[in-house]
């Protein structure tokens, strides 16, 4: 659809929509829902608000209101989980300074949660995913490897420290990261969601019309993930992610099988990848380590490489 005030619509698979309502005022819109990914109802809401809140804060946006997507098993399963779920979403959209006005459900022979969340930003602050330039810096601001935590888990295999871990980067919100990306004008911003850092770097980069070169040797992972690859609990999408940034991609050097696999590892509710000129890296990465967030620098961003939009290789000391 064409319309002068959308400011961002689907050409570029960014993170959300973005509508322009006058000159000082935009609105940002998302929705995002899935099935449990843990066992406890309430952490479940948690994370499943937590990932779709991110949306929002990925364009630069403050999510204002929001509203609860359910499927629920009603003649199968008591309300009261439902009921925890909902406590857990709202637990995190009222951490967000998010207030949900409503919602729907349906009856749904598998459990399924999210929000529908509006966010509003000004029209100059927007922050997309194409505005990447050659030299940026890429920093990654929480580690990788939920998809595997999250498959072992459900098979009763993951240890409990490296579930905790999971859980507790999953819950956190990316506002704080958000804020210091905005705080030093970086040029483009994602999330890392369901493609991975492989499929959601490949988008940015052909958004951007750019290649990105990927350092695997600092990509910053989840402790006691790389075990749950050598014992293969791998999810569907990683062989998906995998063959769809193919077309683009290069390998070069020695690299590590196991951390090439968590680089296609689909996420949820991962950090953001944030595209910063390389005169503002040291003050990003100081502003999200006081906030509390991981600032991973893994990459940079280089000039248009034919049809290759993903370099990865070992980290520059040991290439």
């Amino acid at each position: 659809m064409t319309d002068p005030n959308i400011l961002v619509g689907t050409a570029t698979a960014d993170d959300a929509g973005v509508y322009r309502l006058t000159d000082e005022l935009a609105v940002v819109q998302t929705l995002d829902f899935f099935p449990p990914v843990v066992d406890d109802p309430f952490v479940y809401g948690q994370i499943a608000a937590a990932n779709a809140l991110s949306d929002v804060y990925a364009m630069g946006g403050t999510p204002k209101t929001a509203l609860n997507l359910v499927g629920f098993p009603d003649d199968q399963l008591p309300l009261s989980i439902l009921e925890e779920i909902l406590q857990g979403g709202a637990e995190r959209c009222q951490e967000a300074g998010c207030v949900i006005i409503g919602g729907h459900t349906v009856r749904d022979q598998e459990i399924k949660y999210g929000l529908c969340v509006l966010g509003v930003v000004h029209p100059a602050e927007v922050i997309t995913n194409s505005g990447v330039r050659p030299g940026d810096q890429l920093v990654l601001t929480k580690p990788l490897g939920t998809g595997f935590v999250t498959t072992a888990h459900k098979a009763g295999k993951c240890p409990e420290a490296t579930f905790q871990a999971a859980v507790q980067s999953m819950v956190q919100l990316n506002r704080e990261a958000a804020q210091a990306a905005k705080a030093v004008a970086a040029h483009a911003m994602t999330d890392i969601t369901g493609f991975g850092l492989a499929g959601h770097a490949y988008e940015m980069a052909q958004a951007g019309q750019c290649t990105f070169r990927i350092y695997l040797d600092r990509l910053p992972l989840l402790p006691g993930v790389e075990e749950l690859v050598v014992r293969r609990f791998f999810t569907r999408a990683s062989k998906t992610n995998r063959s769809f940034v193919e077309p683009g991609l290069r390998l070069e050097g020695k690299l590590d099988p196991i951390r090439l696999e968590i680089f296609f590892d689909a996420q949820t509710s991962g950090g953001l990848l944030i595209a910063v000129a390389p005169t503002r890296l040291s003050e990003l990465v100081e502003r999200l380590q006081q906030s509390g967030c991981l600032a991973a620098v893994i990459g940079e961003v280089l000039p248009a490489q034919d049809n290759c939009r993903l370099i990865v290789t070992a980290s520059p000391a040991s290439s």
